[in-house]
């Protein structure tokens, strides 16, 4: 694999290969984010579009001090957000599909075969998760998707964000609290009521 700086200034000399090279080797990352913050395939394709146009018109303000991967990160959180706020008062609910209407599940397909019963329990228990990251604020849900679903570091967090690490941390705590209140009737459903 090439050193992304390099493929950076590549493009910057007007190499569009170098360029398509730099969304190759970053194009399922980003669609992962922005349908992880958007629950929606089309929007997440849409989105993911509209990232690199932006990457690619602002790559003169790329400086190099974070990795391509944050830089693209911030660009995707951004516009996922800005999206969000677009279409905030047109009463869209966000819903969590594939192409084909059914809700989208982080499991594999051979699963379903041979186990049809756990991959329901599987596909509600998702049901229920997607439903509790919704009511999130943008930046708590932003931050709990870098961090749980693309293992992002608190720091990196801090730097896609551009917000203080303390902050990360505020943010990460006031999602994890809220997301195990909505989703407390499981620690019920196994007992665990009493234990923390």
């Amino acid at each position: 694999m090439v050193d992304e700086h390099l493929l950076i200034d590549r493009v910057r000399r007007g190499d569009m290969q170098a360029f398509s090279e730099l969304v190759e080797n970053s194009k399922v990352k980003v669609f992962r984010l922005a349908f992880n913050l958007t629950g929606n395939r089309h929007d997440a394709e849409d989105l993911s579009q509209d990232v690199f146009v932006k990457a690619y018109r602002s790559l003169s303000k790329f400086r190099g001090d974070a990795k391509w991967s944050t830089w693209l990160y911030r660009i995707t959180v951004n516009t996922c957000m800005d999206h969000k706020r677009s279409n905030s008062g047109k009463g869209k609910e966000v819903r969590y599909e594939y192409d084909d209407g059914e809700p989208a599940h982080d499991f594999e397909p051979s699963h379903d075969a041979i186990l049809p019963d756990r991959n329901a329990e599987s596909g509600l228990i998702q049901k229920h998760i997607e439903a509790a990251l919704r009511n999130l604020s943008d930046q708590e849900r932003s931050v709990f998707v870098l961090r749980h679903y693309h293992d992002c570091s608190l720091k990196q967090i801090a730097e896609t964000m551009e917000i203080a690490e303390g902050t990360v941390k505020s943010y990460l705590y006031r999602a994890i609290q809220q997301l195990q209140q909505d989703l407390s009737f499981y620690r019920k459903d196994l007992g665990l009521e009493n234990n923390v």
